[in-house]
């Protein structure tokens, strides 16, 4: 029996209330399965920014290269910039690991009210696929003639033929697992140079899997679309930005950003992968202990799965969708008055049951 070595980054704010959660869902996933896991703990976070004026040490990136993945809780705090916090461990650790792929599922469930009506529990199912490495996440460029009247700031955004290919790939074969269709989100009307080319590379590798039907829209009408007719979608493919945009608005669409997991994958396996929830270290609602754990929860499946444990993964994303149907156990940011620790309670006891 394999034991999977994880480093553990619980980070900023919610991150350290939600991070023991998804823990030990993923132990009790393990225990009924087979699997065992070796937890690593990395006090990294802009507190110790704040003691050392690093988010993490200058050898961190080659301490977390020893281990079969990541597990990260958020990173921000106020008294910290937010490029500071940004820049100084999450980007790294994406570029240096090559985790080229943000995936980002958003699925209406049971028990959830949405802002949106006349959707039903099953009807909302898609995933986000967000180029992770590049794009308009760069840091290439600089200001000139600070503080004057003619101060200006350049950002270059950086698009290649390497970097669109392989993501669309990705979504393309992911689509043929699912219902074999495929959206780009484009702006080619408006950025001339790059989206153009986006748009050129989705066409030439959709001519690979024919049998995965596709459309395109600008981002502008596709955010549109995400509210009006978010059934429409089965896997949606972005660059950097857009992806991000997006895969905040989808979950934000099925009921809340609380529920959402991401993974950052190396789909080649040459590097560790990192898995986290797409909200935030949320400091509003730090230590009260009321944040929704099941982002981070669901995000330890993803881990599970990439890590080949499909039964496991399978176990925690079934449970997940038993517990919300259950009122008692829904935090207040979808209606309830459950605690963090409440609905981690009730998915390691629904765990723990189906033995």
């Amino acid at each position: 029996m394999k034991t999977h070595k994880i480093a553990v980054i619980a980070g900023d704010g919610i991150g350290r209330e939600v991070v023991p959660e998804g823990v030990r869902a993923v132990d009790a996933a393990g225990r009924r399965f087979g699997a065992t896991f070796s937890w690593h703990y990395f006090d990294w976070s802009c507190e110790t920014y704040a003691k050392t004026g690093r988010m993490m040490p200058a050898d961190g990136i080659e301490q977390l290269g020893k281990f079969d993945a990541i597990f990260l809780g958020a990173v921000g705090h106020p008294g910290v910039p937010d490029h500071v916090s940004l820049w100084g461990l999450l980007i790294p650790i994406r570029r240096n690991f090559r985790q080229y792929v943000n995936l980002r599922p958003v699925r209406l469930f049971k028990g959830i009210d949405p802002p949106i009506k006349n959707f039903e529990p099953g009807q909302i199912d898609f995933c986000i696929v967000r180029e992770n490495n590049e794009g308009e996440y760069s840091d290439i460029g600089g200001r000139l003639y600070q503080n004057t009247e003619d101060e200006l700031a350049v950002q270059q955004t950086v698009f290649t033929r390497r970097g669109c290919d392989r993501i669309m790939r990705y979504a393309f074969a992911l689509a043929r697992k699912r219902r074999s269709h495929l959206t780009s989100a484009t702006k080619s009307n408006g950025i001339i140079f790059t989206m153009p080319f986006w748009d050129e590379r989705f066409a030439a590798i959709a001519k690979e899997f024919p049998d995965v039907r596709t459309d395109q829209y600008h981002i502008d009408i596709l955010t549109a679309h995400f509210v009006r007719h978010p059934d429409w979608f089965d896997v949606v493919v972005g660059s950097n930005l857009f992806g991000d945009i997006l895969s905040d608005l989808g979950p934000a669409v099925v009921g809340s950003i609380g529920i959402a997991p991401s993974a950052n994958l190396n789909p080649e396996r040459e590097y560790p992968s990192m898995f986290e929830p797409v909200h935030g270290s949320a400091p509003d609602i730090a230590g009260k202990g009321i944040a929704n754990p099941i982002g981070q929860i669901w995000s330890g499946a993803l881990m599970l799965r990439h890590l080949g444990e499909t039964a496991a993964a399978d176990s925690i994303e079934a449970a997940i969708q038993a517990v919300l149907a259950n009122p008692a156990a829904r935090t207040p940011d979808i209606g309830g008055k459950a605690k963090t620790k409440d609905v981690g309670d009730a998915i390691a006891e629904h765990l723990a049951s189906q033995r």
